[in-house]
């Protein structure tokens, strides 16, 4: 929650020693830095919301069903907790800001490039997807759900709003090509 609000710059190990009730040198006995610890957390995050994906697209054997779910569990991750968004958007600031972050955080964007690509190759199976435009349709997801990290609202109808609007365009309801 720490890094989420404030970021990896502005949050001391006694911010979240303190926050954690403990002492600030009790921490070192579980990390021996803010970074690692800052990389445990982002693990940790990784680890549940693609967990959730994960389980989110095996209700669907379609391209536009599986992404659609996953839209339905960011939606319902972020009603449960905001922070998760917020930290994968402070993250994208903070390795752009501190490069001691860059390389301990590469696997999780593999994880997730990963992830996008798998959700692509199935709309190439499924006929879906044309497969001359797979690099279009990963960046198009990495967009759009990346993008979502930033829609954090104090409102759980706004976000339903946002989540609502990506399905109706994908489903071509929401935009028309003009006559």
């Amino acid at each position: 929650r720490l890094f989420a609000e404030r970021g990896y710059g502005a949050v001391t190990n006694k911010d979240v020693a303190t926050a954690a009730g403990i002492t600030p040198g009790a921490l070192y006995h579980y990390v021996e830095s803010k970074r690692d610890l800052y990389a445990a957390v982002h693990a940790d995050v990784q680890s549940r919301v693609y967990g959730r994906f994960t389980h989110a697209v095996a209700s669907s054997d379609t391209f536009i069903g599986k992404f659609e779910a996953v839209l339905e569990a960011a939606n319902a991750m972020n009603v449960e907790d905001q922070s998760l968004a917020l930290f994968l958007g402070a993250v994208r600031i903070d390795t752009r800001r501190y490069e001691e972050l860059r390389g301990k955080l590469s696997d999780g964007v593999a994880v997730r490039d990963q992830f996008f690509t798998g959700l692509v190759d199935v709309g190439i199976e499924t006929g879906e997807i044309d497969p001359a435009n797979r690099k279009l349709v990963i960046e198009f997801i990495r967009v759009i759900l990346i993008g979502l990290t930033d829609v954090v609202t104090p409102s759980v109808r706004d976000y339903r709003g946002v989540t609502d609007g990506i399905k109706a365009a994908l489903r071509g309801h929401l935009i028309q090509p003009a006559p």
